[in-house]
């Protein structure tokens, strides 16, 4: 429990933390708690130690230290998280974004033109952490944001009226099936590819975080292979698929994406040299 005084310091609302959360992130955690409840940067936090913190901050600090050690996300807590060059608003409708995902940014980018307009779609957006950092890289795109969680979208459209990302559509559905008639020269997807039973969904974050961002079907695969099937029909000539996936199935969305007649078929490593990212380009 945390100390019980009215006037703690912020020194020793911090040593208190650590102390109830203890890992190896407690310090960084801690800080972060704090410093949001504070409204103050790491920089200020150690600069003014000493300061003495009123109760009711002190009472507020303490109530996230004790549901981050329950194992709610830092993020939630914070109702933050950052993602490529960008600081984005998150909550229980979405996914977490992750710092691998920046890599099926990487691989878009380097497919986008920079110099000219071109139609981009990215399926499950949740906060619009893709849709947002492609938005960001190539302001001559358009993107179509689309996500079947109308919680999700919304947030998602928070997010680019916030960071005044004025060039996203939003649109409300499943995968490609609000896209009828539609053709994009590149299509991104970080769709859930957990298999329903991995155990890691009973682990750490993902058991707060929403479930069908998570898992699908009995291998994980079911929408990446939706994704793969209804692709072409949404695809101009010469158009790439992109899709994040698991570590161990890479072999299986390259199989995938073969069979459904994609060229130029290739996986990207993750910074762990693990499989991340495959992607394909479709002939038309």
């Amino acid at each position: 429990m945390m100390p019980d005084s009215s006037v703690p310091t912020i020194a020793a609302l911090l040593a208190a933390g650590r102390t109830r959360l203890a890992g190896e992130d407690a310090a960084r955690e801690a800080e972060l708690l704090l410093g949001h409840v504070l409204g103050r940067s790491r920089a200020q936090l150690f600069a003014f130690s000493d300061t003495r913190v009123d109760a009711d901050a002190a009472a507020a600090y303490a109530r996230l230290i004790e549901r981050r050690a329950q194992g709610e996300p830092v993020a939630y807590l914070l109702g933050r998280q950052g993602f490529w060059s960008l600081d984005l608003e998150v909550d229980p409708a979405t996914l977490i974004p992750r710092p691998e995902t920046e890599l099926l940014v990487e691989c878009a980018l380097a497919r986008l033109p920079a110099e000219r307009g071109c139609a981009v779609a990215d399926l499950g957006t949740g906060s619009g952490a893709i849709a947002l950092a492609l938005a960001r890289e190539r302001p001559q795109a358009r993107i179509v944001a689309v996500d079947a969680s109308a919680a999700a979208l919304a947030i998602a459209q928070r997010n680019a009226q916030r960071l005044r990302l004025p060039n996203i559509d939003f649109i409300h559905g499943d995968w490609l099936a609000p896209l009828a008639g539609r053709r994009f020269a590149l299509i991104a997807s970080n769709p859930p590819y957990l298999a329903d039973d991995d155990p890691h969904l009973g682990q750490g974050d993902l058991r707060f975080e929403p479930r069908s961002a998570l898992a699908c079907g009995r291998d994980g695969l079911d929408a990446i292979r939706r994704i793969i099937a209804m692709a072409p029909a949404h695809l101009a000539p010469e158009g790439w698929l992109l899709l994040e996936h698991g570590y161990r199935q890479g072999a299986a969305v390259r199989e995938l994406l073969a069979e459904h007649g994609f060229l130029d078929i290739a996986t990207e490593l993750d910074l762990e040299q693990r499989e991340r990212v495959s992607l394909g380009r479709w002939p038309g």
